[in-house]
């Protein structure tokens, strides 16, 4: 899925999970793609920290979840609403990372990914939680709309 170059960043890759090829660009709104765009899979690479490259895992990082990412908040002591987040989940070693969305993610695959964000088991929904990750609800469904697709008006 995503290959190691030789200076141990990340080159366009196909994906292993639905065959997709993915570009790295400029315009996708995130320095580096970490996941396909097509089916947002991805490959559990990094051990520490993000970047790090340092896992011999290797496992697909199925993504389970979305999720916001945790801004603080403002002057006025509101929670900021931060940017929409994929959560993974390592299928070999059950690892658990956030990854930023790219410009170029499949909307329908992130809205299913909402679906089935909302579908999870209390268990699952439990096992996030002392993860520190709160997960998206339907209240969030209008947010999800806005960060995908701007504002919009509803019918």
């Amino acid at each position: 899925m995503l290959t190691r170059n030789s200076e141990d960043t990340f080159g366009p890759f196909i994906c292993s999970v639905c065959g997709e090829r993915n570009e790295i660009s400029n315009l996708i709104g995130t320095k580096n793609r970490n996941h396909c765009r097509k089916c947002l899979s991805s490959r559990h690479l990094d051990r520490d920290v993000s970047g790090d490259r340092a896992s011999d895992c290797l496992g697909i990082m199925v993504p389970v979840a979305l999720t916001f990412k945790q801004e603080g908040v403002d002057k006025y002591g509101r929670k900021k609403q931060g940017e929409l987040m994929i959560v993974h989940l390592c299928d070999k070693c059950r690892k658990i990372s956030i990854n930023r969305l790219a410009g170029d993610d499949d909307e329908a695959e992130i809205l299913k990914l909402f679906s089935k964000t909302l579908s999870l088991s209390e268990a699952e929904k439990e096992s996030l939680k002392e993860e520190k990750i709160e997960i998206l609800e339907e209240k969030d469904k209008d947010e999800v709309y806005r960060q995908l697709f701007g504002n919009f008006i509803k019918n």
